[in-house]
């Protein structure tokens, strides 16, 4: 199935590209799940379809996602296709990450210690907490009466 790379730390799997050449990759964060694409090029980035500074509107995010190629020195050097379902803007972004992260990776092995150090490889595991019966929210209250 997966052929195995072994390094000096530890053992990785590694896919390959696919038969056009993609690396494949798959990034979680809350409740949303990115299957990121990527493949050399000349810095294309889409997601759903959409151009990357389209489908983040907010800066912050834009940034971040960026923050992976820029550290990678990769910006302008592949294409990026993402798919991206469920969640948020906020989740949308975390799996944008972590599955660039986890494809770069893929990519170029040099580039693992980097992603992995950088926090890109990293799944943030927080979760929304649930709400409580007999409470108006997961941690809210409603107020004490004494009478």
């Amino acid at each position: 199935m997966s052929e195995t790379i072994t390094t000096t730390a530890k053992t990785v799997y590694a896919k390959g590209p696919d038969a056009r050449g993609w690396w494949w990759a798959t990034g979680r964060r809350k409740c949303a799940v990115a299957r990121v694409r990527i493949k050399s090029g000349a810095g294309e980035f889409l997601v759903n379809g959409r151009p990357l500074e389209e489908y983040l509107v907010i800066e912050r995010d834009l940034k971040s996602v960026l923050a992976v190629l820029d550290k990678a020195s990769q910006r302008n050097k592949v294409d990026v296709r993402a798919r991206v379902v469920g969640g948020g803007v906020t989740g949308h972004t975390g799996a944008i990450i972590m599955g660039l992260g986890r494809a770069l990776s893929g990519f170029d092995a040099s580039l693992e210690k980097l992603m992995r150090d950088s926090g890109f490889l990293t799944r943030d595991s927080r979760e929304v907490e649930r709400k409580k019966p007999g409470q108006p929210g997961a941690r809210r209250r409603f107020q004490f009466s004494k009478r």
